[in-house]
């Protein structure tokens, strides 16, 4: 019998047992070892890798009695290879008894793969204490106290696992009283669309380094990476990239006031050799531990592979290279909040298209209909028909021709 046969044949046992035969299997274990087997069937969905490595262990403990279960990887002494009795085995049989599973093994979390027995001192940092204290506690006693309890705590595991799975499955789906009126890929249509707009002037190559600012902005207060940092303003963006006195476009410096990551949009222009070049230089200057470069452009490392792994060999810092939409579309997964990323890239592009405004004369601020909306139909090559948000009417006029030609315009 192998060990999906046996968890199979385990389950069926487990589901079986009415009240009172539950009540006396109890009855023949430690009350603490009771508990943990609750404190385990109740995080079974929360702590799906400890839970999945605790069956694994217990079925290998049956099948295998003289095995020391604590020696989970075969480079331990007298171990064996627990890793892949869960994928080949366990995780599989889980998943197809409908029970709580991982995609592939337990033992892919980073806190259950270190290369230590799981004895009572074991030093991998599982998140919920009392899960670990639970999970250390029943391997320490199937192995050292009753070799023989492996069965009987594997069904009354089973047992409550598959009572609080079915009843998570029964829970009532309640709509949310304040839903989100966005979704992450109708948004990002939207920003490609507002970015790619003609819309008859020169300045909107800000645009997406508005977005980009926005996002940051909301992920140095969600992110732990970024805990304690702050984001430098903005600067004007005219500046060519030989003359700026600054390392990119959004400048994100830590604690202790040191640059620690530095952005680059190149809105039309290719990420090739001269640009990586030219970040080169900035890197050497300015220090920063990241430099990140986004452009419109696909994306071809090839040509600039060697000049990225240099950097990264002689200086240190980690240069990365993508595409303006899909890293936007990234950062929007890890925020909690759309709407708050919506918010702020509205007023950034009010702020700085009235600014633009002040810097201009009356005659200056004529336009010919252009205005920056993500709402309402925007008069582009193609109508685009934005609906986001009402707030996010930005009718605000940009300056002219002649007021963008002084500035430097698009880069």
């Amino acid at each position: 019998m192998n060990h999906a046969q046996k968890l199979k044949e385990l389950y069926l046992t487990a589901i079986a047992l009415k009240n009172a035969q539950l009540k006396k299997l109890e009855g023949g274990l430690p009350e603490d070892i009771q508990k943990h087997i609750g404190t385990m069937a109740e995080k079974s969905l929360s702590s799906k890798a400890v839970y999945t490595v605790l069956v694994t262990l217990l079925i290998h403990k049956i099948l295998n009695p003289e095995q020391d279960i604590r020696y989970h990887q075969e480079q331990l002494e007298n171990g064996f290879s627990g890793r892949t009795i869960d994928t080949k085995y366990i995780t599989p049989t889980l998943r197809n008894l409908e029970l709580p599973a991982m995609a592939e093994s337990g033992w892919l979390t980073r806190s259950l793969e270190q290369p230590y027995p799981y004895t009572l001192d074991y030093e991998g940092k599982i998140g919920n204490k009392k899960v670990k204290v639970a999970f250390l506690e029943i391997v320490n006693y199937v192995q050292t106290i009753d070799r023989d309890g492996a069965d009987t705590i594997l069904v009354l595991l089973l047992n409550q696992v598959k009572t609080i799975s079915d009843r998570a499955k029964n829970i009532e789906i309640l709509p949310l009283n304040n839903p989100e009126r966005l979704d992450i890929d109708s948004l990002v249509e939207s920003l490609s669309l507002h970015f790619n707009c003609k819309y008859g002037v020169r300045g909107a190559s800000k645009l997406p380094v508005l977005a980009f600012y926005a996002i940051f902005s909301v992920l140095l207060q969600q992110l732990e990476r970024y805990h304690g940092c702050t984001l430098k303003g903005l600067g004007s963006h005219t500046a060519s990239d030989l003359k700026s006195k600054t390392a990119g476009d959004i400048e994100i410096f830590d604690v202790n006031g040191n640059l620690t990551e530095a952005i680059e949009i190149k809105h039309n222009k290719p990420i090739d050799t001269s640009v990586i070049a030219i970040a080169r230089e900035k890197i050497y200057k300015f220090n920063p531990r990241r430099y990140c470069i986004f452009s419109y452009y696909d994306i071809d490392d090839r040509n600039i592979k060697n000049q990225t792994r240099e950097i990264a060999v002689n200086h240190g810092c980690q240069v990365i290279v993508n595409g303006i939409i899909p890293t936007l579309k990234y950062y929007l997964r890890l925020i909690s909040s759309l709407d708050d990323f919506v918010h702020r890239y509205s007023d950034l592009v009010q702020k700085f298209s009235s600014k633009r405004q002040r810097n201009s004369t009356h005659s200056q601020t004529k336009m010919a209909g252009n205005y920056w909306r993500l709402e309402s139909t925007v008069n582009c090559d193609r109508t685009a028909n934005f609906h986001l948000k009402s707030r996010l009417n930005l009718s605000s006029r940009l300056g002219n021709r002649a007021s963008d030609s002084r500035d430097g315009g698009s880069r």
